[in-house]
């Protein structure tokens, strides 16, 4: 018998992710990980679960009671949307303009849905226009799904013009903010939006496996107005979960994570002392550097300037140049984790992720030192240090313009 392997206690090494997330965690946030556990029915875990629903009702910008997160990662709100609300022969458009529209669809069809989907060029917006067609050759819609930041391309679709039409042609709406909840505007009651869920760890810079999400009136009348049996997952039964994250009541659902959602509660304190509007300003303001340093090095990006992403940067990998070996060398060698494209994007685009309280100008500057390290020892042509000067010089212009805006 051979002698077994001796296991000691794990200490990640520290990286910093650059990737489409997780994200980084800021210290405070850390923190708040490692304070004591108490009970889920404890009065002290119930007056701050009171005060997490109220900052995400802040993040969200909306007055939706039904704001709450779900135990599990963005996947699991995804699923919680689409098992309330999509009842077996409810017909279901789904927009697919990269993975995450593809993983609606596939949640269509396990609820027995009718999908009718409308496929967008990867890196490319949904078109309200194609949508509207759609809406006219099929009025018994009853739900739009879309994806307002899609994670696989870097590319934003316009939510107000979306949510527009399908509640002007009586639909409802499903809409996965996961990367951009934090990092670009997202405003459910603006938009009138009904179903929507994100993730803790991209743009909110929490630990992975909490999902917020917020359902506005109409969807629960939804709910409540099934016809065709029971929601098809137990765990994710609104009217159930609504019994333990409810208003009123504190009946036991299922045994909540704790500490994670102590450091969600922190990171949306943190979002809120910074306030929404700076937040999303700081994210273009970096995504704005690092552009300049990406295009002064030659690199092109994937997404049109208008439908870009400021959180999560796409560009073409230039011809010539290994994804597999720039990624390792970078992880390896500068402890940067940075993404891979996916699906038909897979070794041809690298996603550079700036969210949440990984975007940061030192970050910025970071990467593209590396970056241009890199490259250049694969024989990638390019001026050494062109890149660091051209994110200095979109810094500068920045702090140029606002100082003359407080003049």
């Amino acid at each position: 018998m051979t002698q077994a392997k001796r296991i000691t206690s794990f200490h990640p090494p520290r990286r910093t992710l650059l990737g489409p997330g997780p994200s980084d965690m800021n210290p405070r946030v850390i923190a708040t990980l490692a304070q004591p556990v108490i009970g889920y029915l404890d009065p002290a875990f119930v007056t701050m679960m009171e005060e997490l629903k109220e900052l995400m009702r802040y993040a969200y910008q909306t007055t939706n009671p039904l704001t709450f997160p779900m135990s599990g990662p963005g996947s699991v709100g995804m699923e919680a949307c689409f098992v309330n609300l999509v009842e077996p022969g409810d017909k279901v458009i789904v927009c697919r303009n990269g993975v995450f529209g593809g993983r609606m669809l596939e949640n269509v069809e396990r609820c027995g849905g009718v999908p009718v989907v409308l496929d967008e060029t990867w890196g490319e917006p949904v078109d309200p226009e194609k949508l509207e067609a759609l809406l006219k050759a099929n009025p018994d819609t009853k739900i739009v799904a879309f994806v307002h930041a899609e994670t696989s391309t870097g590319a934003q679709s316009d939510a107000q013009a979306l949510c527009d039409l399908a509640r002007k042609h009586g639909a409802l709406t499903i809409v996965d903010c996961v990367t951009s909840l934090g990092g670009t505007p997202v405003q459910v009651d603006a938009w009138q939006a009904d179903a929507v869920y994100s993730g803790s760890q991209k743009c909110l810079s929490c630990t992975p496996g909490l999902s917020p999400v917020s359902f506005s009136e109409r969807a629960i009348a939804k709910v409540k107005a099934r016809s065709k049996g029971k929601v098809q997952s137990w765990f994710m039964d609104l009217n159930l979960v609504l019994a333990y994250w409810g208003e009123t009541s504190r009946t036991y659902h299922h045994t909540a994570p704790g500490n994670s959602l102590y450091a969600l509660h922190e990171s949306l304190l943190l979002l809120q002392e910074e306030g929404l509007e700076n937040a999303w300003a700081r994210h273009q303001r970096n995504h704005e550097a690092l552009k300049s340093g990406l295009e002064a090095m030659g690199l092109q990006y994937l997404v049109k300037a208008s439908a870009r992403l400021p959180q999560l940067n796409s560009v073409h990998i230039p011809e010539g140049i290994d994804d597999l070996t720039v990624r390792k060398t970078l992880l390896n060698d500068y402890n940067i984790e940075i993404g891979a494209g996916l699906g038909p994007l897979a070794g041809k685009i690298w996603r550079f992720g700036l969210m949440g309280y990984s975007s940061r100008q030192e970050n910025v500057l970071l990467l593209l030192s590396a970056l241009s390290a890199v490259l250049g020892e694969m024989g990638y042509k390019h001026d050494a240090g062109a890149a660091e000067a051209a994110a200095h010089g979109a810094y500068s212009a920045h702090h140029a313009l606002a100082a003359k805006k407080k003049s």
